[in-house]
């Protein structure tokens, strides 16, 4: 594997796996009190705009990051929206 694809790689598999103790302990305490309905939505609709922007470089490393990523950040924006 090239080191360029490596550090994408690594990057995208921190950065996507780092949503992923939030959304258990959102859903596990249904506490959403700690996080920002703004933050959140524009940090999803943001993600979205990567997905889009790797789909149309054909990136798939971009494009299947980002859509776990917006999945998991959808995810809690739906808790906040459902629990607040």
């Amino acid at each position: 594997m090239p080191l360029l694809d490596l550090i994408g790689f690594v990057a995208a598999v921190l950065t996507t796996a780092s949503f992923v103790p939030q959304v258990w302990h959102t859903f596990q305490t249904r506490d959403v009190r700690g996080i920002s309905l703004g933050m959140y939505s524009a940090f999803t609709a943001g993600v979205a705009c990567w997905l889009v922007y790797g789909l149309l470089l054909g990136a798939w490393p971009i494009v299947i990051a980002n859509c776990i990523t917006l999945t998991l950040a959808a995810a809690i924006l739906v808790m906040k929206l459902r629990y607040r």
